[in-house]
Formats: structure tokens, sequence, C-alpha cells
């Protein structure tokens, strides 16, 4: 049976295994070289020094402290963790390097030990069936063998199944090779003298040594496999944020392309209504509209400056306006604070084309959109009125189902500002629509303000 320190001393060597792996995800350098799946000579490179230096320094504090503190001394497991993320140059230039503390104080078999840990390290990496599976590796020796057996039992020709025998294998040949590396130690200390290799309980136990054995077995185990699965949860972290961008820019784009047509089809019906009475006015919304293009085609970003979306609105409203004549009249009052603050792209356009189509188009004396932008306690808030015919109440309700425009509006809002966001439409049979827009005030670009543009 193994006594109160013999134990305190083995779970502190986990503690500080664990501790390292959690330093080392503090600085972005070392985290983009840990996480990688496929690393250059460089990165292999760095990587040993970043693991010599803290593997190394927690030999050296052990033989500074006279051996007050031998649990702390983690360098041969650093060795094989190197070893296992980075291959053969890792994995040996950190066993060389941590061995030098030991080397320097006497313990000459330290070098060939860690640099074996090293090796064995690298030969786990080269069994991995694919690169992802040394994330997974499992200290848990019975619960790799049980798997390894019920997946050779259940063996089936798909691919699936190869997949969880592979994983299963590979695990239990990495339990072997870190038993194998125990067992290298322990008989390093048992052959050579005292001084020349350091082990943690100062001598071997007389009597029957397997059950020290197996702790420390089990401890190298934990010790080696605890960073991985640290390191291997942090990186599921990142994928799953990085998956979730991915997803928040589809739902953009998908949201975007759907405004475009449904913008474009509008406007193409208009240039085709007066190609034969009225060329001259249908070849001034041609070049317009070929204005509007450029700039669609050219902008990928999901935002922009209020500045930019309101010269399309310019754009957009000229074109309507040869369509309309005096009917359709424009009023803006912006803040010229808030014109190079971020805007979601092409978030204007939806609700005054709305305004136009169901509140002025069909009013026989045309009308007037308002728009007025202002900031307020750090948002940005947007007002699109009209005075057209407006809806009743009944039909408000049901605007976001039915409304392609406001409903892509206000969903692109939800995607890109979650629950920091408000948008109110608020209307009355007669007196017109007004729609409002609340949301964070965004970086500011830099540009020089171009006080004309704020009011007209």
């Amino acid at each position: 049976m193994l006594d109160k320190q013999e134990v305190a001393a083995l779970l502190i060597k986990v503690a500080v295994s664990a501790s390292i792996a959690s330093i080392l995800m503090r600085f972005a350098r070392i985290e983009k070289i840990l996480l990688r799946d496929e690393r250059t000579i460089a990165d292999r490179l760095q990587l040993a020094l970043i693991f010599s230096i803290l593997f190394g320094a927690t030999a050296e504090i052990r033989i500074l402290s006279h051996n007050q503190y031998p649990a702390i001394d983690l360098a041969l497991e650093g060795a094989q963790i190197a070893g296992m993320l980075g291959g053969y140059v890792s994995g040996l230039v950190t066993g060389l390097c941590v061995s030098a503390p030991g080397m320097f104080h006497g313990e000459y078999m330290s070098m060939p030990l860690f640099a074996a840990a090293g090796i064995l390290g690298a030969v786990m990496h080269d069994l991995a069936p694919q690169k992802e599976d040394i994330w997974y590796f499992s200290p848990f020796v019975d619960l790799n063998l049980y798997r390894l057996f019920k997946q050779v039992v259940r063996l089936g020709h798909g691919a699936i199944q190869r997949r969880l025998v592979e994983r299963a294998a590979f695990n239990v040949a990495c339990n072997a090779i870190v038993v194998l590396t125990e067992v290298l130690r322990w008989g390093v200390r048992i052959e050579f003298r005292e001084r020349y290799a350091f082990f943690l309980f100062g001598n071997v136990p007389q009597g029957n040594p397997l059950p020290l054995f197996a702790a420390c077995a089990a401890t190298t185990l934990f010790a080696v496999s605890l960073p991985l699965r640290i390191w291997s949860s942090y990186r599921a972290e990142k994928q799953l944020e990085m998956e979730r961008v991915r997803l928040t820019e589809a739902q953009l784009a998908a949201l975007t392309n759907q405004i475009n047509p449904h913008f474009l089809f509008n406007t193409l019906n208009s240039v085709a209504s007066l190609i034969r009475v009225d060329p001259e006015r249908a070849r001034s919304m041609i070049y317009r509209l070929s204005s509007i293009l450029r700039r669609l085609l050219r902008k990928t970003e999901n935002l922009a400056t209020l500045r930019d979306e309101l010269s399309f609105i310019d754009d957009y409203l000229a074109i309507e306006m040869v369509r309309f004549g005096e009917k359709l009249r424009f009023h803006k009052e912006v803040d010229p604070k808030a014109l190079n603050l971020l805007v979601p792209a092409m978030i204007l356009q939806p609700i005054i084309e709305n305004s136009i189509r169901h509140g002025l188009s069909n009013k026989v004396e045309g009308g007037t959109i308002s728009l007025r932008v202002w900031l307020e306690e750090a948002r940005l808030c947007i007002s699109i009125a009209d005075d057209g015919l407006g809806m009743p109440e009944s039909k408000l309700k049901t605007l976001f189902q039915r409304g392609i425009g406001v409903n892509n509006v206000k969903e692109r809002l939800r995607v890109l500002f979650g629950e920091s966001y408000q948008m109110s439409i608020h209307s009355k049979v007669g007196a017109g629509t007004r729609t409002v827009i609340e949301i964070p005030e965004l970086e500011v670009v830099q540009q020089p303000e171009v006080a004309a543009g704020a009011k007209s």
C-alpha cells in the first residue's frame, strides 16, 4: 500500500502537469503552435524550445530545492508530450534540453532516458491513424482495452466502425508506450547508482514494488494525457467558435443575396417601363443602376459606414424619382457625428423601398419619406417615416412574416447584434408608417467628415 506522502507526491505531479498546460494557453503564439495539426520544422523547433524552457525549469527547481519538491519535476513527461505533438524533431530536442539541469548535477543517465522518452512520444505521434487522434489520447487503460475488445467483436465493414477500432487500438498502444517509458525510468534507477538518475521516491522500495510502480505508471499516464485533453478541449472550443462565425457569415450572405435580386428586379422593371416612352430618363436610371451594381459587386463586408449607405440611398432614390417625378419627395436629417459609424450594409434600402411601394405609390398626390439619424446614449438611432397610406393594425402584426424586405432587415440585425438591437414599426391608416432602428455604436472609421452630406 502507498503511504500518504507518496499519494500526495503523485497528485502534485498531475496538478503541476495540468497547471503548465493551462499556462501555455495564455500565450497566443504558443496556442497557435500547439493547436495545429500540421507543423513546419520551424514550428517543431519552437515547440521544442517552449517545452524545454518550461519542463526543464521544473527539473531545475527540483534540483535547486535539494529535492524538497521532487513531484514538480516533469522533464520526462514534457519530452514525451513534445514527441507526441511534434514528432521526432520536437521529442528528441526537448529530451536533450530538459536533461541539461540533471546532467550538470551528476544525473548522467538523464540525457539518454529523456531522449528515449521523446523518441517514444514521436512513435506515438506516428502511430496515430489520423493526426487529430492524438488529441483523444486516454489514460484509462482498462477502458481502452474494453473499447478495443468491444469494437473488434463488433467489427464491421463500415468506415465509422474501422475508425473506432483504429482509435481504440491507438489508445491501447499509447498506454503501453507510456508504461514502457516508466519501466525504463525504473530500470535506469535500479541499474545505476542513485546519483546517476532522479527517482521520485529516492529509492526503489524493498519487497513488492508492484503497487508503487502501478501508481507511478498511472500518474505518468495522467501527467502525459491531461495536457493533451486540456488543449483538446480548448481546441474544440476554438473550432466551435470558428464554426459559429462561419455560420453567421453564411446567414448574412444568404440574407444579403435575398435583398439584391429583390431590389434589382424592381429597378429593372422600372427601367423597362421607361425605355420606349422616355429613353433619356431610362438612360439616367441605367447609369444610376450601374453605379449601384459596381458598389454591390465590390462590397463583401457585412458592415458599411453610414456615409456609404446614404450614398447608396441617394442613387436608389434618384432612380425612383425618375419614375415618380415630383410625387416623391425625400428629406434627410443626419447627425454629422454618425456619418462614419458602421451600420449593417443594405439596411436602409429595403425599408425605404417598402415605403415607396406600399405607402406612396398608390397615393395619388404622392408623399414624403423622411430619414432621420441621431445618437443617443452610445446608440445609433435611425428613423424612416413616410406620410403614405399606412396599414391597419391586423396587417402590421403579420408584417415580419409577410414582408421580405423588413423581415430580412430584422433577421440581419438579430444575427449581427443578438439582443442588443431594437426595431419597431408604427403605422396608422391614412397617416403613414414609421420604422425605428436602434443599434450599438460600432467602431468609427477615421475619414474626413463631409458636412454637406449631413442634411439635405
